[in-house]
């Protein structure tokens, strides 16, 4: 385990971070149909469970996760999403870090677990519609339509959170399992495996 960031480290982080925005994006795109929109903590996790785990097998330092996070939360910011993305990634991407680190970043199970953890960010995307929920819904009636915002209106009682959290981890788990089976040579090559 390296004590420190490299330069091939950040390199890592920007092209990773760049592939898995653009599959989070192209999967986020299912959101403009109502139902697909409350399933997106799901699609959204497994859809990059396949980079995430990549990924991982290039990490070896702490504090790589959370600048991962970190980044992903500001290129979300930066296409219209509030602060809470950016607080829900950079948290998300440290206590990652820190289950990565237990396990030494050579545990398999551990990098399955801390995936499926780091993927619960995407709720910090949809938690204004939870929390700001008569200015978002008000937005949302902007933006689409009266229709839409009323579909997903009905698909979100407040108590629904809960559920948003438990397919954000749920799908991270898939991912995960997806993305170790898919690149289980990478994880042997990398000692994780």
């Amino acid at each position: 385990m390296q004590k420190k960031l490299t330069a091939k480290d950040l390199i890592n982080i920007g092209i990773f971070g760049a592939v898995y925005f653009v599959l989070m994006f192209t999967a986020s795109m299912l959101g403009f149909i109502p139902v697909f929109l409350v399933l997106l903590p799901l699609i959204c996790s497994i859809f990059t469970g396949i980079p995430l785990m990549l990924f991982l097998t290039k990490v070896h330092s702490f504090g790589q996760f959370t600048l991962f996070g970190t980044i992903i939360g500001l290129v979300n910011m930066l296409i219209g999403d509030s602060w809470i993305t950016l607080a829900f990634a950079a948290g998300l991407g440290l206590l990652a870090d820190l289950i990565f680190r237990a396990g030494k970043y050579k545990s398999s199970k551990l990098s399955v677990v801390g995936a499926s953890v780091f993927s619960m960010w995407t709720v910090g995307k949809a938690l204004p519609m939870f929390i700001m929920r008569d200015s978002y819904f008000q937005m949302l009636r902007e933006g689409m339509s009266n229709e839409y915002a009323d579909a997903v209106l009905r698909m979100t009682p407040d108590w629904s959170l809960i559920l948003w959290f438990a397919a954000g981890f749920v799908g991270g788990l898939l991912g995960a399992l997806l993305g170790k089976a898919v690149l289980k040579k990478h994880f042997e090559r990398a000692g994780i495996a």
